[in-house]
């Protein structure tokens, strides 16, 4: 994993929690409206990813067991995780692509406004993302995936000085790929063919000779809107477009993507698959639903976006009309670490995905607020254009003090707490009673995102080996960790 050379003791935020007149005089528990819909206070949880949906996407009791446990620490707001708009299978990710998926999330959505006694508003993340293949064996790779050229014949001519290889049949070629040393394999393959071979294929918005690909222009709109549509048909209270780190809507806004099809190269041609996609949602859910996003502030990869492109892109979508923005950072394929033969890359490995989830391994910033300098810019310039669209500020949020100083400060109008919440699903209720000495504190060691990895359930090691024999708690297929923080004994 990417670290730092020096990592050096970060100064954990303050934790002195408020009473209940100081909380409830908070700028963090004041309203704030977002379109038409008021939410209770400026609490926030950010979607992630917990592994509980059957491999077919469909709602299970295991996840409407996670959403009830976070609903029951009554946020103002719970975003429900990445969830597929296409009827294509994704494992145990949740899924809107067709209708026969509304009777379970219908189920949700009540499960979170009885949990949280209608406190709660809820929105849920969609997404679409594009093909990425586990690392092959290479062997398998050279003798089924590599297509023979005659670049290859002719590079290896070179490199044997033996003119022969050049009308070589393909099963030779393939034999000398299988014991050719890395350093032969670096010169005979393209830098596309030695991903595959290293990482595993992965597709992106930039590979236009795929027609799929070509076309995603003219087919994502309706497929979003469509997703949209039934969010709102369930009962959701909005929904997010999520345009950020290694999925297909970020791969268009990146500085990396050339198309030359008008949807490429300068960030007015990048930003208007997104905004398309906003105006066709918009048009299918109508003007009175909250539909916000969230994208990068930086990409933090070689080439990538920076705050100068994040600045741009957050404006033009509050000029459009978008409800909320909330900002993330990095988590790219680009720099991710090798996998091991069999796995798929994991685009939160390298420097973009720790500064996506940062550790308390880390420099003397810290895990903690790493973006908030990145949305207390976007929020300027969106405000300075003369809009008012709330910023959601998230990343290393923990404490209240930290939270409300953000808010005092002017960075962002919302704070949105996810490994925190994780921790303590309680934290937003504990804090509003003034019982904030209560909570269990996240130590950003990363172990839920480690489970996230392996796509195992997610749950924290702070309380998934806690009070096991506790009648009646759900427990992970391992048998060994429970699958929901234990209830706050009041």
């Amino acid at each position: 994993m990417w670290k730092f050379a020096n990592p050096i003791k970060h100064q954990i935020p303050d934790a002195r929690w408020p009473s209940v007149k100081e909380a409830a005089n908070s700028l963090l528990f004041q309203p704030i409206k977002i379109r038409s819909l008021e939410l209770e206070n400026r609490t926030w949880v950010p979607a992630m990813v917990p592994w509980r949906a059957t491999e077919d996407g469909f709602v299970t009791q295991a996840n409407l067991d996670w959403y009830r446990r976070f609903a029951e620490g009554q946020p103002a707001a719970l975003v429900v995780e990445a969830t597929g708009i296409r009827d294509i299978p994704s494992g145990p990710l949740l899924r809107i692509s067709h209708d026969r998926f509304l009777p379970g999330l219908r189920k949700l959505v009540d499960t979170v406004r009885e949990a949280s006694q209608g406190h709660t508003k809820l929105f849920i993340q969609i997404i679409d993302f594009l093909a990425v293949k586990r690392r092959p064996d290479p062997s398998k790779y050279f003798q089924r995936f590599l297509a023979i050229t005659k670049d290859h014949r002719q590079t290896i001519a070179e490199i044997t000085e033996d003119s022969n290889w050049v009308g070589e049949g393909e099963a030779k070629i393939r034999t000398f790929l299988c014991e050719a040393p890395d350093s032969v394999l670096d010169r005979v393959l393209s830098q596309r063919e030695l991903e595959s071979l290293r990482l595993g294929y992965r597709e992106r918005v930039t590979d236009t000779h795929l027609s799929h690909i070509r076309d995603l222009p003219q087919v994502l709109p309706g497929i979003f809107a469509g997703a949209a549509r039934r969010a709102r048909l369930a009962g959701f209270d909005g929904v997010e477009l999520h345009y950020a780190h290694a999925y297909t809507m970020a791969g268009f806004l990146s500085a990396l993507n050339n198309r030359e099809d008008g949807y490429g190269g300068p960030r007015e041609n990048r930003v208007r698959l997104p905004l398309e996609v906003y105006r066709s949602v918009r048009e299918a859910v109508g003007d009175g639903y909250v539909v916000g996003t969230r994208f990068l502030g930086d990409e933090v990869i070689a080439g990538g976006n920076r705050i100068e492109d994040a600045v741009y892109f957050g404006v033009e979508f509050a000029r459009a009309g978008m409800d909320y923005l909330s900002i993330s950072k990095g988590g790219k394929f680009e720099d991710a670490e090798q996998p091991k033969i069999g796995q798929a890359v994991y685009p939160y490995t390298g420097q973009s995905g720790y500064e996506c989830m940062p550790t308390t391994l880390s420099d003397e910033r810290g895990p903690f607020g790493r973006s908030v300098p990145l949305v207390a810019g976007i929020k300027q310039a969106v405000n300075a254009a003369g809009f008012r669209t709330p910023i959601v500020a998230t990343g290393g949020i923990t404490t209240f003090a930290q939270a409300e100083a953000i808010l005092q400060n002017g960075q962002a109008d919302i704070a949105g707490l996810a490994r925190q919440a994780l921790a303590d699903p309680d934290w937003f209720i504990k804090v509003k009673l003034g019982r904030g000495d209560e909570i269990r504190r996240c130590t950003y060691t990363n172990y839920c995102e480690a489970l996230d990895q392996a796509h195992r359930q997610v749950t924290c090691k702070l309380w998934d080996r806690k009070e096991l024999d506790e009648p009646g708690i759900a427990i992970a297929s391992d048998g060994r960790r429970r699958l929901l923080a234990p209830g706050w004994k009041t």
